[in-house]
């Protein structure tokens, strides 16, 4: 018999690329998302799956019964979204989230995966693991780290809790993102002929293919539970520690128009090194794809229209934008803050 597993804000841009590999690997699917951009990421498996459109704010228990695991990815994506309205950030990001952990218990899941982030750990000099102290700088890192501190005392012999603190994610997935920035600098050179840096390209970052990052969450519920039940995992390869203005250079040499880079913007206050040593040595865990695999991802779909850096949906602070202005992304939940 086939285990269910629940992906919370399957049809996003990690979601969408995670319950495909979650059907590859033999295993029943149920998405809880809301759709705000749309169904299209999962047309193409649409029979295959359970969709259940719903806020994890208001899902209610009966939907976890029977259900082996639960992957949480439902969230308001990436640090300029999570400022256009804090407080609902802090609702569905952390609140809404330790929600559907409780219920999950509750129901009888057996293992629980928070997507997290290595945004926690803001600025600082030096390299990080998990032991290292965070310093959250925006919101969405604020929810991240309270969200694992609401889910990981959860834990114990019958509810396994993990959390992966995910590196900036890069790649073509069916829900295409351009607001994330190799997919951005790709993207900009193909559509305007240049990379076009937003910041001073100082700040270093920790980078993980799609593909990767959503693998990490079905070798996590596949380990032995001892090994990964109340534990946080950072999701990444050391070697891809890099400058942004170093991951501009790479988009334009790999693409044969290094002289094409506009650089320049003003300084980012984010900037860490992470290590990815544990979940290598506890899990074996290793990275597959280069961040020049995810260049040449973004510049072929790009090339064969699968996505357009023009759609509105493809950076995530503008489409939330519009939906809050529309009165669309609205609270026409049940659910209003307490957890259950």
């Amino acid at each position: 018999m086939k285990k269910t597993v629940i992906v919370t804000g399957g049809a996003g841009y990690i979601g969408s690329t995670l319950v495909r590999l979650l059907l590859d690997r033999g295993y029943s699917v149920k998405v809880v998302d809301r759709f705000f951009f749309g169904k299209e990421s999962l047309a193409d498996v649409w029979d295959q799956i359970e969709p259940i459109k719903t806020d994890i704010r208001d899902v209610r228990q009966e939907v976890f019964e029977g259900v082996y695991a639960v992957m949480d990815l439902a969230a308001l994506s990436n640090d300029p979204a999570g400022e256009l309205d804090p407080q609902k950030t802090l609702d569905i990001n952390y609140l809404g989230r330790v929600r559907v952990a409780h219920l999950a218990k509750r129901a009888g899941v057996k293992r629980y995966v928070l997507a997290s982030s290595c945004s926690v750990y803001g600025f600082q000099d030096g390299w990080l693991d998990e032991t290292s102290p965070v310093n959250p700088l925006t919101t969405y890192a604020e929810a991240n780290i309270l969200a694992e501190r609401g889910v990981l005392p959860l834990a114990d012999e019958s509810f396994v809790v993990t959390a992966l603190r995910q590196a900036t994610v890069f790649g073509y997935s069916y829900r295409m993102r351009f607001d994330l920035v190799v997919n951005d600098m790709t993207g900009s050179l193909f559509t305007k002929g240049k990379v076009v840096m937003i910041s001073d390209g100082e700040p270093w970052r920790p980078f993980v293919h799609v593909k990767d990052t959503a693998r990490a969450f079905i070798e996590v519920i596949e380990a032995d539970a001892k090994k990964v039940n109340g534990e946080v995992f950072n999701v990444g390869d050391n070697s891809l520690n890099i400058q942004i203005k170093d991951v501009a250079k790479a988009v334009g040499r790999v693409l044969g128009r290094e002289g094409d880079i506009e650089i320049g913007g003003v300084p980012d206050h984010r900037s860490y090194k992470v290590k990815f040593d544990k979940i290598n040595r506890v899990l074996g865990y290793k990275t597959q794809y280069s961040l020049e695999d995810g260049i040449m991802d973004v510049w072929n779909a790009l090339k064969e229209g699968k996505t357009s850096y023009d759609d509105p949906k493809v950076r995530t602070v503008n489409w939330y934008r519009y939906l809050l202005e529309s009165k669309k992304l609205v609270d026409e939940v049940a659910y209003r803050g307490e957890i259950l």
